[in-house]
């Protein structure tokens, strides 16, 4: 949510009220020497961005040290050095493959540099017989001389100070030498300017952190190999600046939307009663304890903000229907709406018993839903005859108006961007939002991404749920297990089989979902069915009903049955090429069996030779079920960026911040943030003022809206 909170597009007319000190770093990389229109796509590329500022946060990962310079005779092979020699000799090349060589000496002994197809001209120039030069670069040895070929850095005397430096090493693009980007970057330094500091004085004293601008400069000049460090003084300096950007970013919108008027509801009463009593089971500890939480948010006269995070079958859709009850209980609205047209279909049919049961009236409208009928369920929501509203993204559509909206649940949110959530909660006035997620996330990643929210855990199973047996099988075993299918489905057993792409791809060699269908029909018949991105939602719909119906025994699918598909019969769970996927979309579609009361099997089968990396994915899904701590792994294994996809979810990309190394400076932001929203709500103290100066250096210019509109 905070890149949402965060980007404006680069076409925006620059904030009027941004400080005029960082007007120098919103400017376009080419007012940088050295890059023009046609280098500026790459650099783009290269560093997230076109502006200055991009490229102030493309730092170092590696470096050369050019300040080793001994003599000629003591230079080893290998090793780079910075050697002082006299230009004696150019003996060019007689023809083209030939080298070009060019004779130099010290006191101790010569020096041949090499260089292939030169400009004549230009080495004369920079190495005129006669003169001693500054050279530096690797040291070979030739049939027992010292040579360089091609050297790094040439210059006079007078440049030795340039050049016996740590030289850093960037990540690059093709097209983009490291020479062009350690010129731009330090063109991007001439730019920066000391700044007001935001940071609690003590905090930085405590953590011997340097000022900003000179922290930039350390970081894109490493005084050696600790430099790199992303603990060194200057980086977690940096680190910090940018998660106490994120953070303030967010207690800043939660402060504003604190501040809203919301409504009080009922809870509890009547309707509640109908609802337990209707169902054939208890609630878990975990699910009455989220249910208080809850209650108390709408029994509240603030607007409720809640994030509840469930694991696959953990039963967050009966919190969801307990908490829309409130609502109804008081006289309004609930709507709830899924990411999918399935996903929002099985929620109108586990809710029906439930709602019919206690009298309440809903409809469900997609994007299916067209002409007269869309008309029809219109009207019911306008008039409030439809008293719980389940939908997928046509729900905030501006022909859609409720009689009086009063709590939205979204459902799998990470699906949707803030700014969907933010168009279904205007529906109505003071609206209480819960949403919910089935991808457990780890706890620094729910800090960075939903720190504006309040958040509720379903942290147990209900009762009576079998353990999942995973096996991992080589695709050498691949007949032997299908086989084993003969005898499970001889005694009823459903399966899913999961591939991970639709049709085969030149580039991947993956299991083709149609090729797999193909297969297994000529070996089980008519009862294999198949699901995949491309098919229209009807054809989904009825090839889902027929599983669900038991009129087919296996459903080869490609990851469209992630999230949500509910049939308790399926106990068999195949996923084909297992290595290329994510921990947490493993674990997702594992949770798609073990819904019954039958002992349920998931089958990860991988391709031979597996790296280390995916043994450990593998291994982490055979020995547990807990999606909290395979969350925790997969934060560790992949990083954030890829634990949602950084697009579709809206996680932060942060661009010198790494959560797996920075964990803790990111709870420290969090606490800050929260003293700097009770101490100076509206940044109008000294260092509230600096700190709308680091809103608007990492462009959470969102919250500064969020002051402005009070």
């Amino acid at each position: 949510m905070p890149s949402n909170l965060a980007k404006k597009s680069e076409t925006q007319a620059p904030d009027k009220n941004r400080p005029f000190a960082l007007d120098p770093l919103f400017r376009r990389v080419t007012d940088l020497s050295g890059i023009g229109p046609r280098n500026a796509a790459l650099f783009e590329k290269l560093c997230g961005g076109e502006r200055v500022v991009d490229l102030l946060w493309h730092l170092p990962i590696d470096f050369v040290d050019r300040r080793f310079a001994p003599q000629v005779k003591d230079a080893p092979d290998g090793r780079i050095a910075t050697l002082t020699v006299t230009v004696q000799k150019h003996a060019p090349n007689k023809h083209r493959n030939q080298p070009y060589k060019v004779s130099c000496t010290d006191e101790t002994g010569p020096l041949t540099l090499v260089f292939f197809h030169p400009r004549k001209d230009w080495l004369e120039k920079q190495l005129p017989e006669g003169a001693t030069v500054i050279v530096s670069g690797k040291i070979e040895h030739y049939q027992g001389n010292a040579q360089m070929t091609h050297p790094d850095a040439i210059g006079t005397l007078e440049d030795r100070e340039k050049i016996e430096t740590v030289e850093p090493i960037y990540p690059l693009t093709a097209g983009v030498t490291n020479k062009t980007v350690r010129k731009a970057v330090e063109g991007a330094l001439g730019f920066v300017q000391a700044m007001p500091e935001w940071l609690d004085q003590s905090y930085k004293t405590k953590q011997r952190w340097p000022d900003w601008h000179d922290a930039l400069q350390t970081a894109h000049n490493p005084p050696g190999e600790n430099g790199l460090d992303p603990l060194h003084p200057a980086r977690a300096r940096l680190a910090y600046d940018e998660f106490l950007a994120n953070q303030l970013a967010l207690a800043l919108v939660r402060h504003k939307q604190q501040r809203k008027q919301g409504r009080q509801y009922q809870t509890g009463g009547p309707l509640r009663d109908k609802l337990l009593a209707a169902l054939p089971f208890e609630l878990t500890g975990a699910q009455k304890r989220t249910v208080t939480e809850i209650d108390a948010d709408m029994a509240a006269p603030l607007r409720m903000l809640r994030l509840l995070q469930g694991d696959v079958g953990s039963g967050k859709t009966v919190v969801a229907a307990l908490s829309m009850l409130n609502a109804i209980a008081s006289g309004t609205q609930a709507a709830i709406m899924a990411p999918t047209e399935i996903l929002a279909r099985q929620h109108a049919e586990s809710l029906k018993p439930w709602l019919d049961e206690c009298g309440i009236r809903f409809v469900t409208l997609t994007g299916r839903d067209k002409g007269k009928t869309r008309e029809a369920l219109l009207q019911q929501i306008r008039s409030g005859a439809a008293q719980i509203v389940i939908g997928t993204h046509a729900l905030f559509q501006e022909s859609v108006a409720f009689a009086d909206l009063g709590v939205a649940v979204i459902d799998e949110q990470h699906r949707f961007g803030v700014h969907q959530r933010l168009m279904l909660a205007a529906k109505g006035k003071g609206v209480d939002v819960l949403v919910m997620t089935a991808t457990p996330i780890p706890r620094t990643l729910t800090l960075t991404a939903y720190g504006d929210m309040d958040v509720s855990r379903l942290d147990e199973k209900p009762p009576g749920r079998k353990p999942i047996d995973t096996l991992l099988i080589a695709h050498d075993h691949l007949e032997k297990m299908e086989e084993s299918l003969v005898r499970k489905i001889a005694e009823g057993a459903r399966i899913y089989w999961v591939c991970p792409l639709v049709e085969e791809s030149e580039f991947l060699d993956l299991a083709a979902a149609e090729e797999r269908y193909e297969v297994l029909q000529a070996r089980f018949g008519e009862r294999v069915g198949l699901v995949h991105g491309r098919m229209k939602g009807e054809e989904k719909d009825a090839v889902m009903k027929k599983f669900a119906a038991g009129e087919l025994d296996i459903l080869v699918a490609t990851t469209v049955i992630e999230v949500g598909v509910n049939v308790p019969e399926a106990t068999i769970m195949v996923i084909e090429y297992a290595e290329r996927f994510g921990l947490s979309q493993l674990h997702q579609l594992r949770g798609r069996v073990g819904r019954g009361a039958d002992k349920s099997y998931c089958f990860l089968i991988y391709s031979s030779p597996l790296g280390i990396t995916a043994k450990e994915r593998l291994a982490t899904m055979r020995d547990t079920e807990d999606g909290f701590l395979i969350a925790e792994k997969d934060l560790e294994l992949r990083g954030a960026g890829e634990i949602l996809g950084t697009k579709q979810s809206g996680m932060p990309d942060f661009r010198v911040a790494d959560i797996t190394v920075h964990g803790e400076l990111l709870a420290a932001a969090r606490d800050d943030a929260k003293l700097i929203i009770d101490k100076d709500p509206d940044l109008k103290t000294e260092r509230g003022e600096a700190l709308r100066t680091l809103l608007y250096l990492f462009e959470r210019d969102q919250a500064i809206t969020y002051l402005r509109s009070g």
